[in-house]
């Protein structure tokens, strides 16, 4: 009899299991089944100590939200997770490398994890800000700052972005991956900040009692866009596991980060102090949610005055000597072609002359329209001053960037302008010379010279020094 009911209570537990997470298995091609019976279970590296997100607990489970995440798409995929048990991060990332496991469970895709990894469609997302102590000003660009350290995992992808766009910064790099040991460092004033996850940020902060730190400011598109990290070895593994994401829903995203970022501070049955507990939980986390959808505002509104030109919506000269010196230090750093290119309105004066500043404008609206629908996304634009643009081409060499010059001027030819009049554009190329430590106003001043060659030539075309 025991035994039935025992029978009985496992056929009801594997029952609500399958109501509560129904598989969709169902929808993988016979090769996909064929492929996962006999690749076996999916051998899964995760990051140990990265409350809430996850971590391997004291019982060697691993735990938090990014564990119910890939259970959830492993079971809806329809394959079984076995946690290769690591004691860090760089333990974890080494163990993918050397193929001990399939999969690392939660990190943002880099150039250099490329190398060994293919990614699936984010598991998750969430935004980054930057850590400080109370009495630090407020950073709407992390850029403009000077003299000052940023506390980072080693490893981490963070790091690389840091390193890469604000080399202003000087990093800390450490071998913990603690998030209170980088807080501590914040407080303690051993580092002038660090970029931590907003839900680690808060989650740490609140549980270590960090009450003099701060969020100080988020850096545009830094966001952690989690994905599951698959060996190069097992693409089919890749497309399988985004069939399993496909399937989650906001609903069930947001009732599992509210499982973990409420957290359990007592296992008595004082009911009562648990619904107290649970309130102020909750009134903080609203008081989070509330200065962070406040913070992004005033971020937002920070970061376009400071770098957008008001009459075009392009980067603004500020924002582009910035971006200048970054590409070019990346070009004489890493020897990666850069070429640069100054457009300049043809017989601007008489259009400002005859039609006036205000049909001026809107020829320099137009002009700047056509210039960002013809570049590519990974170019960067702005208006340099007055009639002129400046566009930066990452990658790009001459003839390349000589092809891009020519698409620009018979697009502005061409264009159906509101003046009902024609309109032209000249435009001066230059590529940076590797290994001759270029500046940004030596390359600049060949573009300059490439645009003055256009014109003498009679406009309406591209020149190149």
């Amino acid at each position: 009899m025991n035994d039935f009911k025992a029978s009985a209570a496992a056929c009801l537990a594997i029952c609500v299991c399958a109501l509560a997470f129904p598989s969709h298995a169902d929808g993988l091609s016979s090769e996909q089944r064929n492929y996962l019976a006999s690749l076996g279970k999916v051998k899964l590296c995760v990051d140990p100590d990265w409350v809430p997100f996850e971590r391997i607990n004291d019982h060697g489970e691993h735990e938090g939200i990014a564990a119910d995440l890939l259970r959830l798409a492993a079971s809806r995929a329809g394959f079984e997770l076995e946690l290769v048990k690591t004691g860090s991060w760089k333990e974890s990332l080494e163990s993918s490398q050397s193929g001990k496991c399939h999969i690392l469970s939660f990190l943002n895709q880099t150039a250099k994890r490329d190398e060994w990894l293919v990614f699936t469609e984010p598991l998750f997302t969430d935004g980054n800000v930057l850590i400080t102590r109370e009495e630090h000003d407020f950073i709407a660009d992390p850029a403009t700052l000077s003299g000052e350290t940023i506390v980072l995992p080693r490893g981490t992808s963070m790091m690389e972005f840091v390193k890469r766009d604000y080399p202003n910064l000087t990093i800390l790099p450490t071998d913990s991956e603690s998030e209170r040991d980088m807080m501590i460092m914040v407080s303690e004033r051993k580092a002038h900040m660090t970029l931590r996850s907003l839900i680690v940020a808060a989650y740490t902060i609140k549980k270590e009692g960090l009450f003099n730190l701060k969020i100080a400011g988020q850096i545009p598109k830094y966001e952690n866009k989690l994905r599951v990290g698959v060996v190069k070895s097992e693409p089919m593994l890749r497309d399988i596991i985004d069939q399993g994401i496909a399937t989650i829903t906001p609903t069930e995203r947001g009732q599992i980060v509210n499982r973990h970022v409420s957290i359990n501070v007592q296992t008595a049955t004082d009911y009562t102090a648990v619904i107290q507990v649970s309130a102020v939980l909750g009134l903080v986390a609203a008081i989070s949610l509330f200065w962070n959808h406040r913070l992004r505002l005033v971020n937002a509104k920070l970061a376009d005055l400071s770098q957008t030109d008001p009459l075009t919506r392009l980067f603004n000269r500020r924002k582009m000597d910035i971006e200048f010196g970054r590409e070019i230090d990346r070009a004489n750093r890493y020897g990666r072609p850069l070429s640069a290119m100054i457009i300049d309105i043809d017989h601007f004066k008489k259009v400002n002359d005859e039609l006036g500043h205000p049909t001026g404008d809107v020829v320099i609206r137009s002009v700047a329209e056509i210039i960002k629908d013809c570049v590519r996304d990974s170019d960067i634009v702005g208006r340099w001053g007055g009639e002129e643009y400046l566009v930066l081409c990452p990658e790009t060499s001459k003839d390349d960037a000589m092809a891009l010059g020519w698409r620009l001027v018979h697009a502005v030819e061409s264009h159906d302008f509101a003046t009902g009049r024609s309109h032209t554009i000249s435009v001066g190329v230059a590529t940076a010379i590797l290994g001759a430590e270029e500046t940004p106003h030596s390359l600049l001043n060949r573009a300059d010279q490439a645009l003055y060659a256009a014109k003498s030539g009679g406009r309406n075309q591209v020149g190149w020094i």
